[in-house]
């Protein structure tokens, strides 16, 4: 049997920034090239980069039509492979469409959070839910996913916590864990 679908999404606007504002974020090339390449390693179908900002994704369209389709993908196939699973949007919303669009079926919709938000829903669960249908892990830039994108969201996911007390991991860090956690091994999330 097939996996379901499934896709990771960077947002980029709504973020807070570290005074609780909601903000939007630049877009950095190095969180672009690292989490394509998770996608793709995890055999996810889409890496959505979510911005609002024209200049951003006009940006980011050079960088991956230079990766995907020019010289950088014909030096480097590894990485045209991976940056041809990144899709540009404007909003949730639309990556949200386009994965319903791809798996024929509206997808669960998972934010993460290093807060620990009500209602969080642990490793286990999700890891467990993922596999019944397609799904959508929504991570956020700054300093996290701002109120209206956390309720746009069908769940929270618990935050990554080793017991170490201290909680500031960078984005590309914390998609390596939650990624590894819900469509890895497994190992050690059985709750």
């Amino acid at each position: 049997m097939a996996r379901p679908r499934a896709a990771i999404a960077l947002v980029h606007h709504p973020v807070l920034d570290r005074t609780g504002r909601v903000v939007a974020t630049a877009v950095t090339p190095l969180d672009v090239h690292d989490l394509a390449r998770l996608a793709v390693t995890y055999g996810l179908d889409r890496f959505y980069v979510v911005t609002p900002l024209p200049a951003q994704a006009a940006l980011l369209g050079d960088l991956l039509r230079h990766w995907v389709e020019g010289a950088g993908g014909r030096a480097n196939p590894w990485r045209r492979t991976a940056l041809g699973a990144v899709r540009v949007v404007p909003g949730l919303a639309h990556a949200l469409g386009d994965l319903e669009a791809l798996s024929g079926e509206r997808p669960w919709v998972l934010a993460t959070s290093a807060r620990r938000e009500p209602g969080r829903v642990s490793f286990g669960a999700a890891r467990r839910r993922l596999a019944g249908g397609p799904g959508l892990v929504v991570f956020g830039t700054g300093w996290g996913l701002a109120p209206d994108a956390l309720g746009a969201c069908d769940a929270v996911l618990e935050p990554v916590d080793p017991g170490t007390g201290y909680n500031h991991l960078s984005v590309r860090s914390a998609a390596s864990i939650v990624v590894d956690r819900l469509w890895g091994g497994g190992k050690g999330t059985e709750t």
